[in-house]
């Protein structure tokens, strides 16, 4: 018994799928970046200084920093509204071990979280670049 073209065609077309298949489950997860990381808990504390905005009716203070997020500062004038437990747990360093920076008023926004890069010190570029709320909300 011979096979058509079109028999061998669809033999062909699924035998590389499972080719394909098989490569995809050989091959290693993806491990997430260390800015990839860093952009994710930036994007968290983002919208932990919001919700305290919300609740508060006003940023955290240059003073205050992140830290408002976990404890509450002292002298709140609307400090019934506070949340119970606070903002976030605890305050995450980024992925290079360096606490995020808070600045109010942002340099490039309404406020700035951001990350120093993994030098830990202002400016750089690729990995020691600095990066912040700036690039990573968008709206």
């Amino acid at each position: 018994m011979s096979l058509s073209p079109l028999e061998w065609a669809v033999i062909a077309a699924i035998a590389g799928l499972a080719a394909v298949i098989g490569l995809v489950r050989l091959m290693p997860a993806a491990k997430p970046t260390a800015r990839g990381k860093a952009e994710a808990e930036i994007a968290m504390l983002y919208r932990a200084v919001e919700a305290y905005r919300l609740d508060m009716f006003a940023y955290p203070t240059q003073a205050q920093g992140l830290q408002a997020l976990v404890t509450m500062p002292a002298g709140l004038p609307h400090g019934d509204h506070y949340r119970k437990g606070g903002y976030i747990a605890r305050l995450p360093n980024d992925p290079w071990g360096y606490p995020y920076h808070y600045r109010i008023p942002g340099k490039r926004s309404q406020f700035d979280v951001f990350s120093l890069g993994a030098d830990g010190r202002p400016g750089g570029v690729g990995e020691d670049a600095d990066f912040g709320v700036w690039e990573i909300i968008t709206s």
